[in-house]
């Protein structure tokens, strides 16, 4: 295989996990590093290395087109963030004490229980009921955009959306994985946001916690050009693709998507876990 053929097929199976991770908020890279280590072999310090660049590539490209369109709840994921990055510390210092695999497992059953909660038919969230305190004072209710015009809606339960995302954080400190997953739970079931409110608040958040991972990796050497480049430009046009996809899709078809990518995680992290390889 020549040099040309590899990074097209790079580009192409990074096309692929950069349009899934636009449409599900999951940012790819979940995708990626399975990719990269299982399908072309490479040592996966280097394919979560490559796995970071994409993801701030995905977060940049669908997250500025979703809020250009109003999707994303700006305020939601700056106050969320804080949380993360405070979990993904506390998630760096206790790896070294709880073993990963176990964290693993418990980590895939509950993915497998959000796989199937995603196939059973919600409605998406609008206003009802009495305002939040909280999310008033905070200023976190909004609207976003439907066929229909725009459609208001607001945000239960801060404080335990807050304390989901410092697990995201957690789990992502301790596993190396993206939190994508817990980041659109937390905010679709606990915070009850609409769907496409919380995928795309999902991938504006991303970005911010993969570049200070990015920084460490590049420090290390672990970010390799000719491997990252092909990677980062396929998962942009595929998060781009996204973008321009999601309004024309109808939010039980994103959750479809969602559960089938999810069960695969789950999958691959019970497996791991199971065989100690994480």
């Amino acid at each position: 295989m020549t040099l040309l053929q590899l990074d097209g097929l790079l580009f192409l199976g990074a096309f692929a996990a950069g349009l899934i991770g636009a449409l599900t908020g999951l940012g790819g890279g979940a995708i990626i590093v399975p990719l990269l280590t299982l399908g072309f072999g490479v040592d996966i310090r280097y394919a979560i290395g490559a796995s970071l660049v994409s993801v701030i590539a995905t977060s940049s490209g669908a997250a500025a087109a979703y809020v250009k369109e109003g999707y994303t709840n700006l305020r939601v994921g700056m106050l969320l963030e804080v949380a993360t990055t405070i979990g993904a510390l506390s998630g760096a210092f206790v790896a070294a004490y709880v073993a990963p695999n176990v964290i693993a497992i418990i980590f895939g059953v509950v993915l497998l229980h959000a796989a199937w909660e995603g196939t059973r038919r919600h409605l998406d969230h609008i206003v009802h009921g009495a305002p939040d305190h909280l999310a008033t004072v905070l200023k976190l209710d909004s609207t976003y955009p439907t066929s229909e015009g725009p459609e208001a809606y607001r945000v239960r339960h801060v404080p335990l959306g807050f304390g989901l995302m410092y697990v995201a954080g957690v789990l992502s400190g301790l596993l190396g994985i993206g939190s994508g997953v817990v980041k659109v739970l937390a905010m679709d079931r606990a915070m009850r946001l609409p769907f496409k409110v919380s995928t795309t608040t999902s991938n504006f958040m991303i970005g911010v916690t993969a570049a200070a991972s990015a920084g460490l990796y590049l420090h290390r050497g672990y970010i390799e050009p000719g491997l990252a480049l092909p990677t980062m430009l396929g998962v942009l046009c595929g998060a781009l693709t996204g973008a321009r996809a999601l309004p024309g899709l109808k939010t039980r078809k994103l959750r479809l998507i969602f559960s089938v990518v999810v069960a695969a995680i789950a999958f691959e992290m019970l497996y791991n876990g199971f065989s100690g390889k994480i």
